[in-house]
């Protein structure tokens, strides 16, 4: 029993730190990519918070090297998925869009890891509830995305990036927990950020970009935030979440982020939502109560026994 308690207790702090770190993170984004090149951004961000993590994971912890191929295979995909393809996206298209579109874009990965998730040897059937969630989640997101006007072609070609980008997370969340490797998560979390922040570090200085880099005061908060906080911590959090926890409920944050994304960007840049945006904000959170009802008792059921769990 206190196993149990002390377990949930661990999963209700790792879902608050997702939510509300990568919520505030849609700001800092827009506010850095306002300074600071995109690609030289994200990379410095993420080859930052990797090099802390892996050394942490090493001289602190002792975590070991990856040991197989297949481990180091696994840091190859997920790096080239999660950071490079999906944040890369994510913040090229912020160049373009407000912030909270941005947010409410990501909306659609609890739609993908939730169906992507019910594959593979640690698939979780999914049941009629959370189905119906799923499809309240992503009405209130079609709700609040509709333009009142047509939209630039640039501003489309920036969401189908940033749909494509939550392709490519959900892709590589549920890659990494069906690969039942043992590699240490902090150890992996590090070298998936390294691998793809050399990425990102790449295409930036391809395409130009150091020219252009110009380190003012807003640029340098926005890079130490989201490269201590957002990557180092809230990272850390999502890699426990992903072995720990169903699809359905490891989605959840793409609800709650744009809510408070949202917010941010009313309060600190002067965004504003439209009264169908309003309307698929409500939708979205009565979505996100449903799911997380119906998973928690199917959570408790489980326990501590799922394989990988650590």
């Amino acid at each position: 029993m206190l196993a149990d308690s002390r377990r949930r207790a661990k999963l209700a702090l790792a879902l608050a730190t997702v939510y509300l770190v990568w919520g505030a993170s849609f700001l800092f984004t827009k506010v850095g990519v306002t300074h600071l090149p995109p690609a030289l951004f994200a990379g410095a961000r993420f080859s930052m918070a990797g090099l802390v993590l892996t050394l942490v994971a090493r001289r602190w912890l002792r975590e070991p090297w990856p040991g197989t191929a297949r481990d180091y295979r696994l840091v190859a995909v997920c790096g080239v998925l999660m950071v490079f393809g999906s944040n890369g996206l994510s913040v090229w298209a912020m160049r373009f869009l407000p912030s909270h579109e941005v947010a409410l874009l990501n909306g659609t990965s609890a739609l993908w890891i939730a169906t992507l998730g019910a594959l593979g040897r640690r698939g979780h059937r999914l049941t009629v509830a959370t189905i119906v969630s799923l499809a309240l989640g992503f009405t209130g997101t079609a709700l609040m995305l509709a333009p009142a006007a047509q939209p630039q072609t640039r501003m489309l070609t920036a969401k189908l990036a940033v749909v494509t980008g939550c392709l490519a997370w959900s892709l590589g969340t549920v890659y990494y927990r069906n690969s039942g490797t043992r590699m240490a998560p902090l150890m992996f979390v590090g070298l998936q950020l390294i691998v793809g922040g050399a990425l990102l570090l790449a295409t930036g200085f391809a395409t130009g970009e150091a020219a252009r880099w110009t380190l003012d005061l807003p640029g340098a908060a926005s890079l130490a935030y989201l490269t201590f906080v957002s990557s180092c911590f809230a990272y850390s959090a999502y890699g426990w979440l992903a072995v720990n926890t169903t699809p359905a409920v490891i989605g959840t944050y793409s609800f709650v982020n744009p809510t408070i994304a949202t917010f941010l960007g009313w309060r600190f840049l002067h965004e504003t939502m439209t009264r169908r945006q309003i309307a698929g904000m409500a939708t979205v959170i009565a979505g996100l109560l449903l799911l997380t009802r119906s998973q928690a008792g199917r959570y408790g059921r489980r326990g501590g026994s799922e394989p990988g769990a650590g």
